[in-house]
């Protein structure tokens, strides 16, 4: 698997094979373990996982619908590579849309909810990447911040678009905005401030807040492809 780089072997646990091999490559794709443009090959990749190509070739089928990866003729499957000018036109529309959906979820959500999401954040507080000022990588579904805000907002177009349809693909983008050194309590800081705002019933502080820290991050990313566009210069 050219560009890759190296990672402990999973050890898959009692329950489908082929889930685990998805969880495990979406998360290195996520984390850059394997960067775009590095091929994916199903043989070694089985072989590494201790188990048959099937479950392999199924879980990078669903990459693939993911977008996390693409097809390329006569090279197989390969991470996917998006441009740069694609890449901040999704995540403009993306800081529109999660701005929606936390004055949404804010009208919308019980209170009972609303205290979940600072027991989340509490859980992503003992992180020990957070703590260090690291990383800020969020498990999917549930135990997202962002997945909890967009299904609270009871908005079944917003929830197809931003839990379905972008979701993986905008997980990359994310978890590589809060590898700045010392983003990480920042980035958890922000998210508290828009669960204060949520449970003081403030959607239009909740919105604003989601906007600002989507806006942050999206300013951070674009420094870093600048700052990699210069040093490849």
């Amino acid at each position: 698997m050219d560009g890759a780089r190296a990672m402990p072997s999973p050890t898959f646990i009692p329950k489908p094979l082929v889930d685990q091999a998805f969880e495990w490559l979406e998360e290195a794709i996520i984390k850059g373990t394997y960067a775009p443009g590095t091929k994916l090959d199903e043989v070694a990749l089985a072989r590494a996982f201790n188990i048959s190509r099937g479950p392999v070739r199924e879980a990078i089928r669903r990459l693939e619908g993911k977008q996390l990866v693409e097809r390329v003729p006569n090279i197989g499957a390969r991470v996917a590579s998006f441009a740069p000018d694609a890449i901040f036109d999704l995540l403009e529309v993306r800081e529109g849309l999660e701005g929606i959906a936390a004055r949404l979820a804010t009208q919308r959500m019980s209170k009972e909810a609303i205290a979940g999401l600072d027991a989340l954040l509490d859980r992503h507080a003992e992180q020990g990447e957070v703590q260090a000022g690291e990383s800020y990588f969020q498990r999917s579904g549930d135990h997202d911040f962002h997945f909890r805000i967009i299904q609270g907002s009871g908005n079944a177009k917003l929830i197809s678009m931003l839990c379905d349809d972008l979701y993986s693909l905008l997980r990359v983008y994310r978890y590589r905005s809060g590898l700045r050194p010392g983003q990480a309590p920042k980035s958890l800081q922000e998210h508290r401030s828009v669960v204060e705002a949520m449970k003081a019933g403030d959607a239009d502080r909740a919105e604003h807040l989601m906007r600002e820290h989507l806006r942050q991050a999206r300013a951070r990313l674009r420094e870093e492809f600048e700052e990699d566009a210069r040093k490849s210069a």
